[in-house]
């Protein structure tokens, strides 16, 4: 067995005054495994700004020169976030979403949903087709 111990002890890191954090669920419940880099990078970018209510006031035009990506990549790794139900988005904010645990969800997809949260057009016709 290894014994864990800091490499740097110097520099071992302290929750700092600002808020951020990124949950460790998105790693052992696999929900990082369904994202592009591109969306990886995104919500990266997005915990690290929100604040504790996971609101980011950052625009898609700054957002975008910080990422390198196109206004049409944006709005794809958004989806891909929205979809995945890791954020919420209303022009112009963000919202980084709590982590929803599996083991109480399962696995569906849809009928997951909160009522009151947003569909994708994507989602609406799957839920459609389903019903068909």
């Amino acid at each position: 067995m290894v014994e864990k111990h800091p490499i740097c002890p110097q520099r071992v890191r302290k929750v700092p005054k600002q808020f951020s954090w990124i949950d460790q669920r998105l790693v052992r419940e696999r929900h990082i495994d369904r994202l592009s880099h591109g969306a990886s990078a995104l919500y990266l970018f997005l915990v690290t700004v929100a604040d504790a209510k996971g609101i980011s006031y950052y625009s898609d035009r700054t957002i975008g020169k910080r990422l390198s990506m196109d206004a049409h990549i944006l709005a794809t790794v958004r989806g891909e976030l929205v979809e995945n139900r890791l954020i919420a988005y209303k022009h112009p904010l963000y919202q980084v979403l709590a982590v929803e645990d599996h083991r109480r969800h399962g696995s569906g997809g849809l009928d997951r949903r909160h009522p009151s949260e947003p569909m994708l057009i994507k989602q609406i016709f799957t839920q459609i087709a389903k019903g068909a």
